[in-house]
């Protein structure tokens, strides 16, 4: 009997997943993989995208380099996934059936309830957003006068909003536009979380590139150009991005599955509450101990290379492996410059300093992005993006 085996979802999860099923699973095994778009983003550098659209043709790969001619790729929207039928529904396509289905669909932009900042702001989870907030900068830059300056806003400044603010530093810079650019922070400090010494490094390289920061107040409500605060002035804006949260994805509203924000809860096998739904990356919750796993792109990768294994197990009925994520450092950029902290032996270094920023962390950052590039297409390849990197 031929197991039907579908992967929803073309981000880190899905391609890496995709990439290590098809070196795992038997000739009785048929493999569909399903996205709303015919290629791979290397979404941590998406930002890169913002400063210059010509980097997405480096950072997007098409599904026919990481998918084998056996396996069938359906262009489509997913809207819902029938665990009782075993069916995902798709949007302007027939569903397609399974039998083991991994879903791994990424997440959508939280907005906390805030009112007005759904309607105001835009977002940066796809190329499509990337290519948006660019046209967005640019058209408010040439607006602009030296008198009247550009106001752009990034909300959140986690991962995606300091390197969104960074990108937008190098635009402002590139083209000498008159543009002020603020990052927002409802909470005490910069990339929210983390290590004191991590922080003040993100700090001075945004400061240095004149981004103003703004901290420990949230915002109330966004309108169409302004965001108020729960305690200061209100803030005008040209441009306002929000990155602040993540939540699970709309198609999984009707899914009889166990969730919390609409993220789908995982085992650490990555099953979830029906034996024949996996579940990874910024999908899922998966279960870590204590706290799961982050929604994170080292996280998705690291799981999709047990995920493949754990799927054809299940196919043939051995025990599935537990996966434990391993940390291994932190790597953000800010504009061309970057900043590394905690980066671990397993990446090939053993570093005296547990922060460290310069052409160590730039290229570290770039080897990272390269890594992956390579592991689901080649490293020629992985050469040829380099230089956007």
């Amino acid at each position: 009997m031929t197991e039907k085996v579908v992967v929803l979802g073309a981000g880190y999860a899905g391609a890496g997943a995709i990439n290590t099923l098809q070196s795992e699973l038997g000739e009785d095994a048929r493999l569909t993989w399903i996205a709303d778009v015919d290629y791979h983003l290397v979404l941590h550098e998406a930002h890169r995208v913002i400063r210059d659209p010509d980097v997405r043709s480096d950072i997007t790969f098409p599904v026919e380099e990481i998918a084998d001619p056996s396996t069938q790729f359906i262009q489509a929207d997913v809207t819902g996934l029938d665990v009782d039928e075993q069916v995902v529904e798709l949007a302007d396509a027939e569903d397609v059936e399974y039998d083991y289905v991994l879903v791994a669909l990424g997440s959508q932009t939280a907005y906390y309830g805030i009112p007005g900042l759904e309607e105001h702001s835009l977002t940066l989870k796809s190329l499509d957003d990337a290519l948006e907030i660019h046209e967005a900068v640019k058209e408010a830059s040439e607006e602009a006068t030296r008198g009247e300056p550009a106001q752009v806003v990034i909300g959140g400044a986690g991962l995606s909003g300091i390197q969104t603010a960074g990108e937008i530093a190098e635009f402002r810079d590139n083209h000498r536009a008159p543009i002020e650019i603020h990052l927002v922070e409802a909470l005490e400090e910069i990339f929210p979380g983390n290590d004191p010494e991590i922080q003040q490094a993100l700090r001075d390289l945004l400061e240095d590139a004149g981004v103003q920061i703004h901290t420990d107040d949230p915002i109330t409500e966004a309108t169409e150009d302004h965001i108020e605060f729960d305690e200061g002035e209100p803030l005008e804006h040209d441009v306002l991005v929000w990155t602040g949260g993540i939540t699970g994805r709309d198609a999984l509203d009707d899914a009889d599955l166990e969730k919390e924000h609409n993220r789908v809860n995982a085992e650490a096998t990555f099953q979830t509450s029906e034996e024949r739904v996996f579940a990874i990356g910024d999908s899922a919750i998966v279960d870590q101990g204590d706290q799961p796993a982050p929604p994170t792109a080292q996280a998705a990768w690291q799981a999709a290379e047990v995920v493949g294994e754990n799927i054809a197990r299940a196919i043939e009925g051995r025990p599935l492996k537990t996966w434990e994520f391993t940390d291994k450092g932190t790597v953000i950029s800010v504009g061309e410059k970057a900043v590394a902290h905690e980066v671990k032996p397993a990446l090939g270094l053993s570093l005296p300093v547990d922060t460290f920023g310069g052409k160590p962390a730039q290229t570290l950052k770039k080897l990272i992005a390269a890594r992956w590039i390579a592991s689901i297409t080649s490293w020629n390849t992985a050469r040829k993006s380099w230089s956007s990197l």
